[in-house]
């Protein structure tokens, strides 16, 4: 898909799908109906693309001494936020969120993964067969 608004939706549904696994796997997520799913994909993919780099932007010295690990704190956190905003989508503490947090980074690597591998591959450059004269630099 080329298009941004294509490209848009299917990261929502990439992010929809990484909400409803948490919401299996991890105790402690819990959303009531499609209504709440949607709106707590929406909330989360916007703060995702505007509150999430200015977080990072102020705790860049504590992402670099955890490694980054502090990434997953700031994901729990808004993961967390969500969970007070909407109704019908729960998130019952920190544990969850940060569950839910890894659980979203593991869809989202794996869904990319894929969407990566479908498309079409550039052709393979030309081999040269061995001893088949060319540039040869001695030193």
């Amino acid at each position: 898909m080329k298009s941004p608004f294509g490209q848009l939706l299917v990261r929502w549904m990439v992010l929809a799908l990484g909400v409803v696994i948490a919401a299996h796997v991890v105790p402690g997520i819990h959303y009531s109906g499609l209504g709440a799913l949607v709106i707590a994909v929406v909330l989360l993919s916007f703060f995702n693309a505007v509150l999430r780099p200015v977080l990072v932007l102020f705790t860049l010295p504590f992402i670099i001494v955890t490694m980054g690990l502090g990434i997953v704190v700031i994901n729990a956190f808004l993961f967390l936020i969500v969970g007070h905003l909407v109704e019908g989508f729960t998130v019952n503490g920190f544990w969850p969120a940060v569950g839910g947090s890894l659980v979203l980074s593991v869809t989202n690597l794996v869904m990319s993964g894929f969407m990566r591998s479908a498309g079409p591959r550039p052709p393979a450059p030309p081999r040269r067969p061995p001893g088949a004269g060319g540039d040869v630099i001695d030193i």
